[in-house]
């Protein structure tokens, strides 16, 4: 191909290749097996000019590669790098793979629990610790060149969102930052915002999937795929998919009604032929057992895979389920590589605490290549599950939608039972952005040709939604940014309150809402336009004609008004009439389809009141049921009725009278007429309108007459003009209160907070006191209840134990329904203390009520809960595992994650209480050594 080039040519080749070898990018692209992608090289090329980067791209695409550039340009210029991410698990991964590629020298750990290393060039972190150190003013701050935010787009989560923002704003401005993120549908709104805080930053989009995936949906013994033809790829093809016809047929099936006897075709019963072929088409149609599912998927070669099921309890019951139709996916050396990395990794663990943990179980699940993967896992056996499914020796996932949280864990199928999840307050359908972010883990790069996802047939399943669901690759990125407390006091210490109103209005959240303003001022802009124009078009020679439409629209509110009370008053009247019939009542119906003659059999009155005869009740008002003089029996309502209705006579109804019989009906319509059909009802008089009695009306009517612009000879073309002008103002103002609701929301809820913090002494103007100070270092949902705590000595002279269950009210959140009975709690000192607890929070609950500060904004603070604090007790007092989980009724993971939590808060309590005449740090050390014991201590995740 050289020689073809002219000796120009090869020299322009030759400069362009020196200058390539030139970069940084060259040896960290030798440093891979495999080449870059285009949208690698875009992102490594801009960070290399100097510039931030957002990356938004699907799962599994190697996003992370332009994470991994920031490290090795951090080490190649000597300055530090920290790589941030959601969740424990994903720094401990992540600190596992930069330790293989740099040497465990040069990188460093910190997960609020595990530190290792942390004054090494390169140091993986939880984001709240890096937002802990950034209001700290940490010394390990200097120095540092490059921050990588992976799975940014966890800024959405309404829970810990705010931490994201709060670390792209406050980061020094030096300070170069890579956002990787799973695709979005407004990356180029949060590119913008980034680029408006941090400077120069360049968005790269990439919606390719480097392993295609295919989507089929299993119903019977059968696997169909989704879309008819699936020409677009992953993003390689632009063909428009449609749903499969035969998925369609299936749900129409589906549909149809079943069998009845009752059935009647053309009058005749359905033929036997009919109904057998009907019972053949059924029985191609159910839901897959979860053993049927991972034979199916063995046979047609998609292990392994990754079943999402949204409960710890299903997950579990899956694996049983599995072992018991006696499914083994690993052969006897594999089986055996199993036990030999389970041993190993577990060593740590003392024996009697194996059989607690159901260890044993776990264990024969591996064996045979089976495992669930949920948070109520203990973190050791999570990390063991990762770890044999990355080597092949586990085939067979059933987890929780946590696994999707960005953990290395990829398949070569995705299997989901239901596309309804719990979402903490209802069962919702999941989003297109969950569906994308759950089956994004199919297909391994490198590995597998094309991934698989695969949902399973559900009664009522719309191929047509699931297609919808799966054809919408993004889904947008909405902040969650919130002010808090702690926020409040650490801003203001730092940059006073005015800076610190400037800093919050940079937000994400305030960023979108002002976007979204920016539309509807110029809608405002438009509208004060033609505003002008038709106040031009009303203009009266003779008077003021904007004066004069008032006038007209005054009195047409009046009227209308006083129209809607008469209405209502008619209704009343006529409701009131009908409560008082009676069976046997002969009526007559003066208007809609069955008016005329008729009988009452049933008065059908509202519930809750009462006429002396049990009958049917309705909630909308009183619904008789009559028998017309046609002999047709109906239930009418209240608006056959719009005047009150009279009795014409009293009819008995005999006791053999049965609506459903055509001859009973016939023989009481009979003596129905005979008794009244020569009554002629008297005609309802209409009442004297209460428009010509007002005084309102007759003052107006008045005035509008006296009005120089009456006697306009164009007056009818001025108030066309003017109800013209009158609406778009209308429409103008609503327009303008939605800009007010949306500009400065976020510094307006900082008012508020700083107000009430202002209120408790812990701000005065810019000045933060000495409980402001202590505030500062207390992070979390109940910062000002810690701090309030401190401030009064709840917690003085409590031991270890007591304090430790203290704490845990501060971070605990029960899984159980509002309705469970009240939590068992430690007696003596430590209930009076989680009691003195709960009344400090009524009163911070008021306070916030009276500062018009809303929880359901996110901003506050939620009640305590008490439902750890027992067993945390229990712990941190030395009672052993199988005691304590058995009376906890709670899974070891859980146990130890919220031990973990617990030990966090009660390292910022010991940092926070006084140093002089207070147990409370000292207390608080003494906890931390008493719950981080045993199967706390040997997890290494959180």
């Amino acid at each position: 191909m050289t020689e073809d080039l002219s000796p120009a040519e090869r020299y322009a080749a030759s400069r362009i290749r020196a200058a390539e070898q030139a970069t940084a990018l060259a040896p960290f692209r030798e440093m891979y097996d495999f080449g870059l992608d285009p949208f690698q090289i875009e992102a490594c090329e801009a960070l290399e000019a100097g510039k931030g980067v957002l990356v938004a791209a699907p799962t599994g695409s190697g996003k992370t590669i332009v994470g991994e550039f920031a490290v090795h340009l951090a080490l190649a210029e000597g300055r530090k790098c920290f790589y941030t991410t959601p969740i424990k698990a994903l720094s401990n991964q992540k600190y596992a793979d930069l330790c293989k590629r740099y040497g465990a020298d040069k990188v460093g750990l910190l997960t609020g629990d595990n530190s290792v290393n942390s004054d090494a060039p390169v140091v993986v972190m939880t984001t709240e610790v890096l937002r802990n150190m950034l209001y700290a003013g940490s010394q390990a701050l200097l120095g540092l060149g490059y921050v990588v935010m992976d799975e940014v787009h966890y800024l959405s989560d309404r829970f810990r969102g705010a931490v994201w923002e709060e670390v792209i704003i406050h980061l020094p401005e030096s300070v170069t930052l890579v956002s990787l993120s799973a695709t979005v549908s407004n990356a180029e709104e949060f590119g913008d915002w980034l680029d408006t805080v941090r400077g120069d930053t360049q968005v790269i989009v990439s919606e390719h999937r480097p392993v295609p995936l295919w989507q089929h949906v299993m119903a019977g013994r059968r696997m169909y795929d989704l879309f008819e033809e699936e020409s677009d790829h992953g993003g390689r093809g632009v063909a428009k998919r449609e749903t499969n016809p035969d998925l369609v047929r299936l749900a129409r099936m589906e549909n149809q009604r079943t069998y009845n006897p009752r059935d009647r075709r053309r009058g005749k019963m359905v033929r036997e032929a009919d109904r057998e072929r009907e019972r053949r088409q059924r029985s191609r149609i159910w839901t897959p057992s979860r053993p049927e599912v991972i034979e199916r998927l063995a046979a047609e070669g998609l292990l392994p895979a990754i079943t999402f099921i949204f409960s710890r309890a299903a997950c579990e019951a899956a694996v049983q389920q599995c072992m018991f139709a006696g499914l083994r996916l690993n052969n006897d050396e594999q089986r055996q590589q199993v036990r030999e990395i389970v041993e190993e990794r577990t060593a740590s663990i003392p024996g009697e605490d194996l059989h607690v943990l159901g260890y044993y179980e776990w264990l024969e699940g591996l064996e045979r290549g089976i495992a669930a993967h949920h948070a109520g896992m203990l973190p050791t056996f999570k990390e063991v599950v990762e770890e044999l499914f990355v080597k092949g020796l586990v085939k067979a996932v059933f987890a929780t939608e946590t696994l999707a949280l960005g953990i290395n864990m990829p398949a070569r199928s995705v299997v989901l039972e239901k596309l309804v999840k719990w979402n903490g307050e209802q069962h919702a359908d999941i989003t297109p952005g969950e569906y994308t972010q759950l089956t994004g883990r199919a297909g391994r790069r490198g590995i597998d040709v094309e991934g698989h996802a695969v949902v399973l047939w559900q009664r009522g399943m719309d191929p047509g939604a699931l297609a919808g669901l799966a054809g919408t690759r993004t889904y947008p990125l909405r902040s969650s940014f919130r002010p808090s407390y702690n926020m409040a006091v650490n801003l203001t210490q730092q940059f006073g309150r005015h800076r610190s109103r400037e800093l919050l209005e940079t937000s994400f959240a305030q960023f979108q809402a002002d976007k979204s303003v920016v539309g509807i001022s110029r809608q405002v802009q438009k509208n004060e336009e033609g505003l002008d124009g038709y106040k031009a078009g009303m203009t009266c020679h003779l008077g003021d004609f904007e004066e004069y439409a008032r006038l007209r629209r005054d009195l047409k509110d009046r009227e209308t008004d006083l129209a809607k009370q008469g209405a209502a008053q008619r209704r009343a009247a006529a409701a009131s009439s009908l409560e008082r019939l009676k069976p046997g009542d002969v009526i007559h119906v003066p208007t809609g389809k069955f008016a005329g003659l008729a009988l009452v059999l049933d008065p059908g009155v509202p519930a809750g009141r009462s006429n002396g005869h049990r009958g049917m009740e309705y909630q909308d008002g009183p619904r008789p049921l009559v028998l017309t003089a046609e002999r047709q029996v109906k239930r009418l309502a209240s608006m056959d009725f719009p005047v009150p209705v009279e009795v014409l006579e009293r009819m008995r109804i005999p006791k053999s009278f049965n609506a459903r019989a055509p001859q009973s009906r016939r023989d009481l319509a009979s003596a129905l007429r005979s008794k009244a059909g020569h009554i002629v009802p008297e005609r309802h008089r209409r009442e004297r309108a209460a428009a010509a009695d007002d005084r309102e009306i007759a003052r107006l009517r008045t005035e509008l007459r006296a009005h120089p612009c009456h006697g306009c000879d164009e007056r009818e073309d001025h108030a066309r003009w003017a109800e013209r002008y009158h609406r778009l103002q209308r429409d103008t103002r609503q327009l303008e209160h939605r800009i007010e609701g949306r500009t400065n929301t976020i510094a307006r809820t900082f008012d508020r907070i700083v107000a009430l913090l202002t209120e408790l002494d812990y701000l005065r103007g810019d000045e933060v006191t000495q409980h402001g100070k202590r505030l500062a270092r207390l992070y979390g949902e109940l910062d000002l209840l810690a701090s309030e705590c401190l401030r009064e000595g709840v917690w003085e002279g409590l031991g270890p134990a007591e304090l430790a269950a203290c704490v845990s009210a501060l971070v605990y959140e029960s899984r159980q329904a509002d309705d469970a009975g009240p939590p068992k709690v430690p007696a003596g000192d430590a209930k009076a203390a989680l009691g003195e607890m709960v009344r400090i929070w009524g009163r911070l609950d008021a306070l916030e009520e009276d500062f018009k500060i809303n929880q359901a904004e996110g901003v506050g603070q939620r009640e305590p809960d008490l439902g750890f604090a027992w067993a945390v007790h229990r712990w941190a007092s030395g009672k052993g595992l199988d005691e304590v989980l058995r009376d906890a009724e709670m899974p070891a993971g859980d146990f130890v994650r919220w031990c973990k939590q617990v030990i966090d808060v009660l390292g910022q309590v010991a940092a926070a209480a006084p140093r002089e005449n207070s147990t409370v740090a000292k207390n608080a050390r003494k906890a931390v050594d008493a719950v981080l014991r045993g199967v706390v201590a040997y997890s290494s995740v959180g």
